[in-house]
């Protein structure tokens, strides 16, 4: 009994997570998503945004957070004003019926204060693994929006300081 569980699980969790190439968005539209922040609020992404710019750091998988940390910790410290969220972006059937759980954890973890700023997207995770590609996946998907939803940059290849630079002068036209 406890194999065929175990096999449950197993086909479950593996069968829920399609690989994408990576690709080179710069110049799009951002596709309209939608996703939940820890407090309980919906967010339509990226109507819902009217800022200049907004910064999206979207992470698929826990581990990609160290480089969402990085990245925040690189903002801060170059005063690189510009309205940020954590979009944590889980693809497939297996982390949907576990979201609750997943939200709780992440609101064990992360100050009330910052809650308004993580937005899990689980609908449409699917949808924007397909469109940033999921290559590399602990690697943060680094995208500037401006207030149409074009994408003004793009950054997937881990924390660099070069690249923290290359975006801080988007911001600071």
């Amino acid at each position: 009994m406890r194999l065929i569980i175990l096999f449950i699980f197993i086909s479950l969790v593996s069968g829920c997570s399609t690989p994408y190439a990576n690709k080179e968005i710069t110049g799009k539209n951002f596709p309209s998503i939608t996703g939940q922040t820890l407090e309980k609020k919906t967010v339509n992404i990226p109507d819902d945004f009217s800022e200049k710019f907004t910064l999206l750091l979207i992470g698929y998988t826990q581990n990609s957070q160290f480089d969402i940390d990085r990245w925040l910790i690189g903002l801060d410290m170059t005063n690189t004003n510009v309205a940020t969220y954590e979009l944590p972006t889980i693809q497939g059937l297996f982390p949907k019926m576990f979201s609750t759980v997943i939200n709780n954890g992440m609101r064990s973890g992360i100050p009330k204060q910052l809650w308004k700023g993580v937005v899990t997207v689980y609908e449409d995770g699917e949808k924007i693994q397909a469109f940033t590609g999921n290559e590399r996946p602990n690697n943060c998907r680094v995208i500037l929006l401006n207030n149409r939803g074009k994408i003004l940059h793009f950054y997937d290849q881990g924390f660099s300081v070069g690249a923290l630079n290359q975006l801080k002068k988007h911001v600071d036209k």
